[in-house]
């Protein structure tokens, strides 16, 4: 029997209480994932290690100082990870813990490695318990927040669903902390103009994250097939939420599966410049044509063969790809960039 894969984020605004790690929701989620373990195969991305840091050295807040922080994070990642060992040990689970940055995604190479080296984890029935790595990844590296790492563990695992568990019941029309009243949304789909609408500009709680950050991972992961349901935690939400019931807010992914080499291109690539096409180009790709140097309109600079290009049309970014020249060769009659490296967003 193929498993299928659960990637599940718990967010630091749930998973510590009073500042520190609340056991009893690990315990509840360990035997809860062993229940279901022979059905499926569990990911969990965990934050909550700056947040135990700074309460191991007594800091008052949160740290946002970069020094600080990968200081918090790895005294607090030791507490973090041995507590889900020591826990998932009792119910005869066994996590491995994965530390990811963004370059780990950004390269072509290492995305291959570490899907293989997740696959390999999950193949053996060790469960991956990952984490942003803020020790070592400076601000240009860094995702910024669980959530978006989350949607991208997913993806790569290319997983049935991903959990958002947060400190709210779902997404609401309206803030539920100012608006009494405020209606929460059941279904919603990941492309609709009103789940754009609602991301906020503010963040809040104790994390790095806020609910825009929920938000854009679902639009991530339902681009890629991936449904998510945030919820929040009770041990009756999470088992709702692994059996597909209606509970918190549950985001309708795309009916297109994409291969693992576009789904780098839509979400790692490095853009080195910049592509305009005509009309003709664009229905082109859009039904499934490699885009040629014909339809080229412009370029906003130079780029060698094999460089990620962003493709424009009529002032939307439509496309991304990898050049199959270097921009020498635009006034050739030539592919620019084939169809099987070219994603339509």
């Amino acid at each position: 029997m193929n498993k299928k894969n659960i990637v599940v984020k718990i967010g630091t605004s749930t998973l510590l209480k009073n500042n520190k790690i609340d056991i009893s929701i690990i315990k509840n989620l360990a035997k809860i994932i062993k229940q279901y373990s022979k059905i499926y195969n569990f990911i969990i991305v965990t934050s909550g290690a700056v947040g135990t840091g700074a309460t191991i050295l007594n800091y008052k807040n949160r740290p946002k100082d970069i020094k600080k922080m990968q200081v918090a994070s790895a005294v607090g990642q030791i507490d973090l990870i041995y507590t889900y060992k020591k826990i998932f040990e009792k119910e005869n689970l066994t996590v491995a813990q994965v530390l990811l940055t963004k370059n780990l995604i950004d390269n072509r190479e290492q995305f291959k490695n570490t899907t293989q080296a997740l696959t390999e984890l999950i193949s053996q029935n060790i469960i991956p318990v990952i984490n942003e790595n803020d020790v070592v990844a400076i601000e240009e590296l860094k995702y910024g927040d669980n959530d978006r790492l989350a949607a991208i563990v997913a993806i790569i695992l290319k997983a049935s669903k991903l959990i958002l568990i947060t400190n709210k019941d779902g997404l609401f029309k309206a803030n539920p902390d100012k608006v009494s009243n405020a209606k929460k949304i059941d279904l919603i789909q990941f492309d609709s103009e009103e789940l754009n609408s609602l991301i906020p500009t503010s963040k809040s709680g104790s994390g790095s994250g806020g609910f825009s950050t929920k938000i854009i991972a679902a639009q991530m992961a339902g681009f890629s097939g991936i449904s998510t349901q945030i919820i929040s935690w009770k041990k009756e939400n999470f088992i709702n939420a692994i059996e597909n019931n209606n509970v918190g807010t549950f985001i309708k992914p795309s009916n297109h599966k994409l291969k693992l080499k576009k789904l780098w291109i839509a979400f790692a690539l490095e853009v080195k410049s910049t592509i305009y096409i005509d009309k003709g180009a664009f229905l082109a790709i859009t039904k499934d044509a490699s885009l040629l140097t014909t339809g080229v309109i412009n370029i906003s600079k130079n780029f060698l063969r094999y460089e990620g290009l962003e493709v424009i049309y009529n002032g939307k970014i439509v496309a991304k790809g990898i050049s199959n020249i270097s921009s020498e060769d635009l006034n050739t009659e030539s592919l620019l960039i084939h169809k099987d490296s070219l994603i339509i967003l």
